[in-house]
């Protein structure tokens, strides 16, 4: 195995053209024209200028086109150049290292890897022989493990989904599937058990929008905490709060997030504070708040927003206190089983993937001998 810069190796491609648009793939260009776009060949290495640092490259699989952003790396004529190789080579952890170290600008969201500078990293080269029967058994091992990964990816899948159905059929219809029923009157809910009222979020709890808390003034460790639509974003120095609440999560992608909170703490202005009646089980409420999917009562602006007094009046189904505990106590012992089980395919799913990298690492630099 030699060791060799780019630059003997490949060649910058500065070929520009357009794709022929159909009414299958129009919708995929957002520029107005595909002037400075690149073509690419099969082989061809492509790698994103402004994020080579976060490893955004490939070899072309077949021939297409490329936006401006992208810079294109043909192989010399005559070169020991199998693109499957590179494609594995140049996605190792020390292969991102170096064209980190050789991309240009002052902070890490700003760095640029040009032509240049790519080519002034050097390279492990195997002749073409080699290169071939590393990519092959790379594919074949890569495959098999993708093959575990998948299908471990979509047991976790369906027991996630298990989990909200068990969520879903027991907050809205209880335990006791032989109880008479009755028409909710509320069409997302339909028939509830005979003896449940149906109330409105305002009759079970109050709800306050969070305080104004510029970035500034959130610390990253302090005595009480900040909640946002999504959790926790760090600390202030005073306290709002003390107690059991359920957060909603009020703007952006977040709207209708629910987060449970206790103790002393902030709210931002992403989150709505609810407060509970004493009648009224934390737990089950959040999983029927859960289940109304309160997003999609956000009003439309710049950004998606829940409006407190339009979801005070919603409607939904609500047991007798001692039914939302027995609820609560229920779906805690079943979805903590779930979540144990998903957290141990997480665990596999995630080994696997570190076999792969450590795998084709191991393989691309040599240390695993495949021919």
């Amino acid at each position: 195995m030699s060791i060799s810069g780019d630059e003997t190796l490949l060649t910058v491609s500065h070929i520009t053209g357009v794709t022929r648009r159909t009414e299958k793939n129009v919708n995929m260009f957002m520029a107005e024209t595909m002037e400075g776009y690149k073509l690419c060949q099969t082989g061809d290495l492509i790698i994103n200028t402004m994020w080579a640092w976060m490893g955004a490259l490939g070899t072309a699989n077949e021939a297409g086109i490329c936006s401006p952003a992208y810079g294109v790396y043909r192989p010399k004529k005559h070169a020991h150049y199998d693109h499957r190789y590179f494609d594995y080579l140049y996605r190792t952890p020390h292969a991102i290292t170096e064209m980190t170290r050789n991309s240009k600008g002052i902070v890490s969201s700003r760095l640029r890897l040009y032509p240049k500078d790519f080519f002034q990293i050097q390279t492990a080269l195997p002749d073409g022989t080699e290169q071939t029967a590393i990519a092959t058994y790379l594919d074949e091992k890569t495959a098999q493990l993708d093959r575990k990964i998948e299908l471990l990816v979509q047991k976790a899948e369906k027991y996630g989904k298990l989990k909200q159905s068990l969520i879903n059929e027991t907050v809205t219809r209880g335990l006791d599937k032989t109880v008479a029923m009755k028409d909710s009157g509320v069409e997302w809910i339909g028939e509830v058990p005979a003896h449940w009222e149906v109330k409105r979020i305002k009759d079970l709890s109050s709800l306050q929008s969070g305080n104004t808390i510029v970035s500034e003034q959130i610390e990253k460790a302090g005595l009480y905490p900040v909640y946002g639509g999504n959790g926790l974003r760090g600390y202030f120095s005073i306290y709002t709060n003390n107690g059991d609440y359920i957060l909603i999560g009020r703007q952006g992608a977040l709207c209708g997030n629910i987060n449970y909170v206790s103790g002393k703490f902030w709210a931002s202005e992403h989150a709505v504070v609810v407060y509970l009646n004493r009648s009224i089980n934390m737990k089950w409420y959040g999983e029927m708040l859960r289940v109304m999917n309160l997003n999609q009562y956000s009003v439309s602006a710049a950004q998606p927003g829940l409006a407190v007094d339009r979801i005070k009046r919603l409607l939904l189904p609500v047991p007798p206190f001692e039914e939302q505990q027995t609820i609560a106590a229920y779906l805690d012992s079943k979805t903590t089983h779930i979540d144990r089980i998903v957290a141990a395919l997480n665990t596999q799913i995630d080994k696997l993937r570190e076999l792969r990298k450590t795998l084709i690492n191991d393989v691309v630099t040599g240390k695993i001998k495949v021919a």
